[in-house]
């Protein structure tokens, strides 16, 4: 394998025992840590607080069921006799103190007194944090909480203190680990348990609370001081090497490899040199986290496990080892496993002198090298061996330019048909970050042939391949485009289906989650309307605000056709805006009226760039028109007499705050080169077309009055639905309330803006001085007639396009 560079740490000369004749073997590797934070302590301390979350969560929406599963054991409880329950009560209690006790005194006659140490500091911490945690229950906590944690009685600890110190305690020694002991203890703390609830001591929460608590406690305390280092040290290693037959001389450790295992470089007696990868226990969930979320997020076919047990990730990388080899392609031949312990285990290949391909230069990789991988790549895959890490560490060349493939850990036998197109997928990625699209798809297409680089075109995703490479294409956006257009060049009659890896993106997340939050938004705040309110409704100002909704469509379509210098059919383009409000249902506000506008300009025969940049002159005007709206009524309302609304302090601030986030974002540049790279494409399109609207007065007076009236008639909306509650505002105050909620509304991820929108406009209804009950039934009417109404005719509109092919 690769001679890697050799660590200039302090290092120790370690000496391996001799055995015969061998003679003694120094070591030379970094001193190894007395005590290391294993990332398990940490895995385990979040499941612990996230299961205790879950505890509480699901007790307070069960909480009634709980209630009655309490009294149903208590009365069973009570039944017992008094002596009888007495007795086992109290050997319950000595039993949960002498276990760990005893333990405690096994683990010192051991010679492992620090272990007792920081059981002794886990206790403390639980005992500290059950007291804090009870006394805010019952002080400050919510009621629902406190009452199910001491079930209204007095004298009850919410958390048992005694149970949370003797929990952390024994997971702070570790007491998981002895079977025996840990059988006891459990048996102890049941029976207690039982007692403490018998004799009304603690609720059922209150038991599993404490419990949880102090497994938190023991977790955080056992990666907080850390654990004493089990993992073997070199001569150890080299010991184990002499038990497979080989006679080391010499030994060194090198640079650990992508997946954190350590490597060593063990030279012979006759000369030659192994490389030797060890695998310990307590680093096979570091990266746990990532590995999980990939798992999630991706189809089962392409994802990995998340964890695997140490003997299981010894198997899998012996067995990819010899089936590599099995199928002649180039890659040290593995002469050896051993596991050292329960704690590591190791694998032997013989050593490779070689360069891995991220050292050599680009000017380097010819076209001979470039066929010699593909040629590399294509055994594996006739083989049905994927490789899943065919990047620059991956991929060495030894000293005659050969090519060999390295870590053969990452990969699959019997691999399916997506995973050896995600291999070439990866591939002509890599290599077209380094030659270049063009020349790699055409090295690849010389090996492998069209039909393969096509089967492998709908993987060329950036979410399929690996996360350095990944990275790499964020300096180079274009490159997979470029590396499609390159295979169908090949094959132009090629027909690649979609292949979705993901189940979903993080924006689907993030809108779900923020769809669920304004849906309780709005179900809040419909619980606070007063029916009889709704009811002395005016039906005057109602039937002008459906009026002034219903021209909002007629506005927006004038708005489209003022900035396409094609015709547009008036009645056509007003039924476009009606089925983008049925779209709102499903994307954010900001987003579908684009995507309908711009295909509906398609289907009409524009050009796909030139719809793009007329519906994104459109905005951009309407952006323009919004702002200077917004800062000429807010100036209207601030020099008017209504002392209840003075925004032109409250302007002043908004304007130093926009000033602030400007500066900041400008002066940043991670956030500014998006941000101009966006603008910059935007006005490359746009302003060319608006040049095209210029020069027809027409279409002026159709797009400028289309984007005036749009803002006017929502406003009016707003205003009548104030009005029809009895409430009287001054029309500029209305207004600025409106174009500052729909510009939330607009940045918002929900569908249609829904929850933020409602939120700012009553928030800046009240701010103006309206009654609570008055405001949020405005605002409430005022999205039932913009946003919920328009929903039907819009699913008509839509469905009518679309069979009439206009979507």
């Amino acid at each position: 394998m690769k001679d890697i560079k050799e660590r200039d740490d302090t290092t120790s000369a370690g000496a391996a025992p001799r055995t015969g004749g061998d003679p003694v073997v120094l070591v030379v590797e970094p001193l190894l840590p007395q005590r290391i934070r294993r990332p398990s302590d940490a895995l385990r301390f979040l499941v612990t607080l996230l299961g205790l979350a879950a505890v509480v969560l699901l007790a307070l929406v069960a909480k009634q069921t709980l209630n009655g599963l309490e009294a149903d054991v208590a009365d069973g409880t009570r039944r017992v006799p008094f002596l009888l329950s007495g007795l086992v009560g109290g050997l319950g209690g000595v039993a949960m103190l002498a276990i760990p006790a005893a333990y405690a005194v096994e683990r010192v006659l051991h010679r492992d007194g620090l272990r007792v140490a920081e059981g002794l500091f886990a206790a403390i911490a639980g005992m500290v944090l059950s007291f804090v945690l009870g006394e805010w229950i019952l002080t400050a906590g919510p009621d629902d909480l406190r009452l199910l944690l001491t079930g209204g009685r007095t004298g009850v600890e919410p958390l048992n203190t005694l149970l949370t110190s003797v929990i952390a305690y024994v997971t702070a020694m570790r007491i998981s680990r002895r079977p025996t002991w840990r059988a006891a203890l459990w048996t102890a703390v049941a029976v207690n348990a039982v007692a403490l609830f018998a004799g009304v001591a603690a609720t059922i929460l209150g038991i599993v609370v404490s419990i949880v608590v102090g497994l938190a406690v023991g977790y955080a305390t056992l990666y907080g001081v850390g654990s004493p280092n089990t993992r073997p040290a070199g001569s150890m290693i080299v010991a184990a090497i002499r038990k497979l037959g080989f006679h080391p001389v010499k030994a060194r450790r090198l640079e650990d490899d992508h997946q954190g295992s350590r490597r060593y470089a063990i030279g012979l007696r006759d000369g030659t040199r192994l490389d030797v990868t060890v695998l310990d226990r307590d680093r096979q969930v570091a990266g746990l986290l990532y590995r999980l979320w990939r798992r999630i997020r991706l189809n089962s076919e392409t994802r990995r496990r998340a964890i695997r047990s140490l003997r299981a990730e010894l198997e899998r990388e012996a067995l990819m080892a010899y089936a590599t080899q099995a199928a002649g392609v180039g890659s040290p031949r593995l002469v050896g496993t051993s596991e050292i312990g329960p704690e590591a285990a190791l694998l032997v290949y013989e050593h490779v002198p070689t360069r891995a391909l991220d050292d050599i230069p680009d000017e380097e990789i010819d076209d001979h090298l470039l066929a010699q991988i593909w040629e590399q790549v294509l055994l594996l895959q006739v083989q049905r061996l994927a490789h899943r890490r065919l990047t620059g560490d991956g991929i060495h060349v030894d000293g005659e330019g050969r090519v060999v493939l390295m870590d053969a850990r990452s990969g699959e036998i019997a691999a399916g048909d997506l995973l050896l197109s995600l291999d070439i997928a990866q591939l002509l990625t890599y290599l077209g970050l380094r030659v270049g699209a063009e020349r790699s798809v055409r090295a690849a297409a010389a090996v492998t042939g069209p039909n393969t680089l096509a089967a492998a075109l709908p993987l060329l995703q950036r979410i399929a391949l690996t996360r350095e490479t990944r990275a790499a294409l964020t300096r180079n956006k274009e490159l997979l485009a470029a590396i499609r257009e390159q295979i169908v060049g090949l094959e132009p009659k090629v027909e690649a289906g979609e292949v979705r890896l993901e189940r979903f993106r993080p924006r689907t997340l993030v809108t779900i989650i923020a769809s669920a939050f304004a849906a309780y938004f709005v179900v809040y705040y419909l619980t606070q309307i007063n029916l009889d309110m709704i009811t002395s409704a005016e039906w005057g100002w109602t039937g002008i605000a459906f009026a002034a909704a219903m021209m909002s469509y007629v506005a927006a379509a004038l708005m489209l056709m003022g900035f396409v210098p094609e015709k547009l059919p008036l009645g056509r383009t007003v039924l476009v805006q009606f089925a983008g409000s049925f779209v709102k249902l499903v994307a954010p506000a900001a987003v579908s009226g684009v995507a309908i506008n711009t295909r509906y300009l398609q289907k009409r025969g524009v050009p796909p760039g030139q719809a793009v940049a007329s519906v994104g002159a459109s905005q951009v005007t309407g952006l323009a028109f919004h702002i200077a709206l917004l800062l000429l009524f807010a100036y209207i309302t601030g020099s008017s007499t209504a002392a209840s609304f003075t925004p032109s302090r409250t302007l002043v601030f908004v304007l130093l705050a926009v000033a602030a986030v400007l500066v900041i974002v400008l002066g940043v540049p991670k956030l500014r080169r998006p941000i101009t790279s966006r603008l910059r494409s935007l006005f490359s399109g746009v302003l060319p077309r608006l040049l095209d609207v210029l020069q027809s007065p027409r279409k002026i007076a159709e797009g400028f009055s289309g984007t005036l009236l749009l803002t006017v008639f929502f406003v009016v909306c707003l205003d009548a639905c104030v009005r029809a509650f009895g409430g009287s505002l001054n029309f500029a105050a209305v207004a600025v309330v409106f174009l500052a909620g729909n510009a939330i509304g607009s940045a918002a991820p929900t569908p249609g803006g829904l929850g933020a929108v409602e939120a700012a406009l009553i928030g800046g209804l009240r701010l103006a001085g309206l009654d609570p009950g008055v405001a949020t039934s405005a605002v409430l009417l005022f999205r039932l007639l913009t946003f919920w109404f328009p929903v039907l005719p819009g699913w008509a509109s839509f469905t009518y396009l679309q069979r009439n092919e206009a979507l």
